[in-house]
């Protein structure tokens, strides 16, 4: 892919034009530049110096008042499934790029490039070139943030080239009759009208379970063999958090599977659970556990618990669910315990996850009519789905007209801000983890740069986490931080995280901060003292067998 097609050229442009170009811009290539009317080809030494050429050049330099379109040049039958997307914002949430990308098909692969510049580059794999070259002639040129993506074909290696005689520029390719004398290109290709019909999409809503720890080695089996063999059978991709909670008396297991390799999935976990509660003499009652969104909970139960009742009718089983007590900011989910035989588990455990399926589906529906009607709405910012789902469905095929950007969630975006974090200097290693892999998810998850300044001494005993990001990123970030610490146990089980912060507030700002003569900060103080006591109050009648007083 070291060939590059050179557009937008004035009819005069002469090849040396072309070479003093690149080098004023100490961009390297090989052999000649073929010149055509309008647009050329040349040779650069390898993908680096293209890559270079394109990030340069391209719509930012300009040749006898006309600015530069560079791109890789891949002739019509190396057009493979794969595509480029270059100068992507740094940081953009990969479920927003997610749903763009599903615009215009189905996605196989997606993964991101290392280079040298400030904006992301990622390599995506369609089902079908349709589909590739739908995303190219969309996305090529779209404005996202305050970025333009450059998209490319990956070539073909498998399909043998051209000679640059024979090759066309992008426009022709698309329209062979433009070669013909006094032929005038009309408009854009047609796109797919409106009310075609369009394959449904499966909704990935994961299976996620509750497993008991001591059970997580036989799930797993040696060196992997058993977790493998269940992936390998169900067609499933299944991850189980061993690091997450540590010390937690369960683990999280999530299955990404269709809803029958999922099911499958579960029944040989549960079967493998009971084998070794039997081999291990485990005498307490296995049930099955799963986790869902509190937003589909409610019509799982139903008007007065009519859709449980009748599930748990249909399979023989006992269906409680976690209160809502339990819920936290940073834990969305309730526990669905089921109870019974394996069989009568595993059937409540389909009928269960059809039902959140046909709420999510029903949600995602609503909220795309909601999009349409609202401007500018932020469906993925609003926490109404899961972080394992793909949120908002894209809109159909052609029904925006290709001037016309369509309607994304990542229209309007938040500002910046900046929050100092204090943590333990001895914390520092834990954020970063292994090969800086920590720290990278956690800023790809929160969508917010995040960056460990350095040390002002040998002794220091705290360090600053610099978050910069829009205020939904700040929280996730700040949230996933603490989680951290108490995981890793920097502080004790039964002690609250506390953790100085600094934010920056608009100097006009901060007397609404403060309050009149300090009120609202006494205020927040006071509340805090009182909570504190009745905590202790609390503690101390349990201690004593004392009946808590109820509130009013």
């Amino acid at each position: 892919m070291n060939k590059l097609y050179i557009g937008n050229l004035g009819e005069n442009v002469s090849p040396m034009e072309l070479e003093n170009l690149f080098k004023d811009w100490k961009i390297s290539y090989t052999g000649q530049f073929l010149v055509k009317t309008g647009y050329a080809f040349v040779d650069c030494p390898d993908e680096s110096w293209a890559m270079k050429a394109i990030d340069t050049l391209s719509g930012k330099v300009e040749l006898h008042g006309k600015l530069l379109e560079v791109e890789h040049s891949v002739p019509k039958r190396q057009r493979s499934r794969k595509i480029q997307i270059r100068n992507i914002p740094p940081l953009l949430q990969w479920e927003v790029l997610d749903s763009l990308l599903a615009q215009y098909g189905t996605v196989e692969n997606c993964e991101q490039v290392n280079t040298e510049s400030e904006t992301a580059v990622v390599n995506v794999t369609y089902a079908t070139k349709e589909h590739a070259r739908q995303a190219v002639e969309k996305l090529n040129g779209y404005q996202m943030e305050t970025s333009t993506l450059k998209v490319a074909y990956i070539p073909d290696e498998t399909v043998p080239q051209q000679s640059p005689v024979q090759q066309q520029p992008p426009s022709q390719q698309q329209n062979p009759q433009a070669n013909r004398r006094g032929f005038i290109p009309r408009g854009q290709p047609r796109q797919v009208s409106p009310g075609a019909a369009r394959p449904k999409q499966q909704a990935d809503i994961p299976l996620r379970l509750l497993v008991p720890t001591q059970f997580v080695g036989a799930i797993i089996g040696k060196e992997g063999a058993t977790i493998r063999n269940i992936t390998k059978q169900t067609q499933s991709k299944i991850d189980i958090h061993r690091k997450e909670n540590a010390g937690a008396a369960e683990k999280p297991i999530t299955m990404h599977s269709t809803p029958e390799g999922c099911s499958a999935a579960c029944r040989m976990i549960m079967t493998i659970m009971q084998k070794e509660a039997q081999d291990t003499k485990f005498t307490e009652e296995i049930p099955l556990k799963i986790l869902a969104h509190n937003n589909f909970v409610g019509r799982l139960i139903g008007k007065e618990g009519r859709n449980l009742k009748k599930i748990e009718q249909e399979t023989d089983s006992k269906i409680t669910i976690s209160p809502l007590q339990d819920l936290t900011l940073y834990n969305p989910e309730r526990t669905i315990t089921v109870k019974g035989s394996v069989e009568a588990c595993c059937k409540a455990e389909e009928e269960i996850m059809k039902k959140i399926r046909e709420s999510y589906e029903n949600d995602i529906a609503a909220m795309n009519l909601q999009a349409h009607l609202i401007p500018g709405l932020n469906l993925n910012a609003l926490g109404l789905f899961p972080p394992s789902s793909p949120g908002m469905p894209p809109p159909p095929l052609g029904s925006t007209p290709p001037t016309a950007a369509p309607y994304l969630p990542f229209v309007q975006q938040p500002e910046s801000e900046t929050v100092h974090l204090f943590i333990p200097a001895l914390a520092v290693g834990a954020i970063i983890g292994k090969q800086g892999q920590h720290i990278k998810q956690l800023s790809r998850f929160a969508g917010a740069s995040i960056k460990i300044a350095p040390a002002e001494g040998p002794d220091v005993k705290q360090r600053m986490v610099i978050i910069t990001g829009p205020p939904e990123a700040q929280f996730k970030a700040q949230g996933r931080i603490y989680g951290k610490l108490k995981e890793e146990n920097f502080f004790g089980p039964k002690e609250e995280v506390k953790l100085e912060a600094h934010i920056k507030v608009p100097s006009f700002a901060a007397g609404r901060v403060i309050g009149k003569g300090g009120k609202t900060l006494a205020q927040r103080k006071i509340q805090e003292i009182l909570a504190q006591v009745r905590r202790q109050q609390q503690q101390k009648n349990v201690q004593s067998g004392q009946p808590q007083p109820r509130r009013k």
